[in-house]
């Protein structure tokens, strides 16, 4: 029970990895706000963790607008008292157009940056003074092996996000705020495979040291770690979860 009445905020946690994130701060005595535009699914999430005996509030969120990631924080504190975790998990990417920077639609491209690389720094400002007046607190980005793979914008995004990490972890740490990156590697999601196919995948996982797609728990895991105390002094990292998919020196 690491995180018992700890207050912790996942967006996208309606499915998928983000609903492992807040499934797992929750198992472990956290109250988590399920933070999702897709009203239907947050909501499920979010009842069936209290019907389990967790705490859990659902949020309607757009997280590439500032009045509506402030308004999730502000319910978050209205409801558990205050914030001391962020997960910016939610992202563009079940779905995704496919097009490269040069051809894809110029209004598609916006709309994709402000999600998946803007609205994880709105909802870091919309956080932080929750965080400030707590004494501090820690934030993990979600990112991607694709960050390093020169994949169009998707990957654009992510390396994006590692530099904003990096930049946040300097600003934050003196409120006694850290900051990480989780880049996982290919990980059986229904999203995944709405955008890549069976055969593309098991060719990916064939190279990989540990040759297999990850899953939410192995994520989860990780997130859990960087997030508590065990991390007290570790900010601005980016933690592969890739089944050794890429390594760096």
């Amino acid at each position: 029970m690491r995180f018992k009445d700890k207050v912790g905020i996942v967006t996208g946690a309606g499915g998928g990895i983000g609903e492992g994130y807040a499934r797992a701060l929750a198992g472990e005595g956290a109250h988590v706000v399920i933070a999702e535009i897709d009203a239907e699914r947050g909501r499920q999430v979010a009842d069936s963790i209290n019907q389990k005996g967790g705490s859990a509030l659902f949020v309607k969120v757009d997280i590439s607008s500032p009045a509506s990631t402030a308004a999730m924080a502000a319910a978050a504190v209205e409801k558990f008292g205050g914030i001391d975790y962020l997960v910016n998990n939610a992202a563009l990417f079940g779905g995704m157009d496919l097009a490269s920077c040069l051809e894809m639609d110029w209004d598609y491209y916006t709309k994709f940056m402000n999600i998946n690389f803007h609205g994880a720094l709105l909802a870091t400002r919309a956080v932080v003074p929750h965080m400030k007046a707590r004494g501090g607190g820690a934030i993990v980005n979600q990112t991607s092996t694709a960050a390093y793979m020169s994949y169009g914008p998707y990957s654009v995004a992510k390396l994006g996000l590692n530099g904003l990490t990096f930049a946040l972890a300097r600003e934050l740490g003196p409120l006694n705020i850290r900051i990480n990156g989780i880049a996982p590697g290919p990980t059986d999601t229904p999203a995944l495979r709405s955008v890549v196919s069976e055969e593309y995948l098991q060719g990916m996982t064939a190279g990989m040291p540990l040759a297999r797609l990850g899953k939410p728990k192995d994520l989860a895991d990780a997130v859990l770690f960087l997030l508590s105390d065990e991390a007290e002094w570790i900010t601005g990292h980016i933690l592969n979860v890739d089944g050794g998919q890429w390594m760096r020196v």
